[in-house]
């Protein structure tokens, strides 16, 4: 995997971007300010003229980029789902087993992140934990329906629908494919949040990573064929 990692390009919406952030050195600083900024300070804290000053440019300069902070964030939000399903697609390569296939899946979804490497100006832990923490606000807005049919949100329904099909190679009856990954993803997202915040929410077992096993457990009990159907 490691040998594909140099030439990987993740691709965005360009109705998300006035000017595609990777296109220049200032909107690379522009993508890894913001992760760096809405992590520490949280989205609503987060502002342009904030951002100007810790990279050292202007707000008018951000605004090329970007029409408002709203579509900065569907640009961190919209990639890191992208990044996601690459991550997906490569993990899962060479596994013929769908049931392998969906735990690893499964694994890859609710894992705690790892930095890539492949992408130097992208904190991919950071941005896990905006993801975690301000992603349902890219969509809980009045313009939703407006965005979803620009396509804005196709990056995300992508990969729900990926990992959908192999829930569907098992279990071709299972009727609730796509709610129960969207309900894994956003499930795993709530419990690792519970975790650092909220422990009583949620549960701690030693010596495994209790998120990872439960997601696992609910997925393969939910789509567990019936009375031998």
């Amino acid at each position: 995997m490691k040998d594909f990692l140099p030439k990987v390009s993740i691709k965005v919406n360009d109705k998300i971007y006035l000017k595609d952030p990777e296109s220049s050195e200032l909107g690379r600083k522009i993508i890894a300010g913001s992760i760096e900024m809405i992590e520490e300070l949280g989205f609503e804290n987060f502002t342009f003229g904030k951002l100007a000053q810790r990279i050292s440019s202007t707000e008018a300069s951000i605004y090329r980029y970007f029409e408002s902070k709203h579509y900065l964030l569907l640009y961190l939000v919209t990639w890191y789902w992208s990044w996601m399903e690459y991550r997906l697609m490569f993990g899962l390569a060479n596994i013929d087993s769908p049931e392998e296939r969906l735990e690893k899946a499964i694994t890859l979804l609710t894992e705690q992140v790892k930095e890539d490497g492949a992408f130097g100006h992208i904190n991919e832990i950071k941005l896990n934990k905006i993801v975690i923490c301000e992603s349902s606000k890219a969509y809980l807005t009045k313009e939703v329906d407006t965005e979803n049919r620009e396509g804005i949100f196709s990056a995300y329904k992508q990969l729900v629908a990926r990992v959908s099909d192999i829930v569907l190679e098992i279990n071709p009856s299972y009727k609730y494919s796509h709610m129960l990954v969207s309900t894994l993803i956003e499930g795993a997202h709530s419990q690792r949040f519970f975790a650092d915040h909220l422990p009583r929410l949620t549960d701690i077992v030693e010596g495994e990573d209790a998120i990872i096993e439960f997601s696992k457990e609910m997925v393969f009990q939910s789509i567990k064929k019936k009375n031998g159907k």
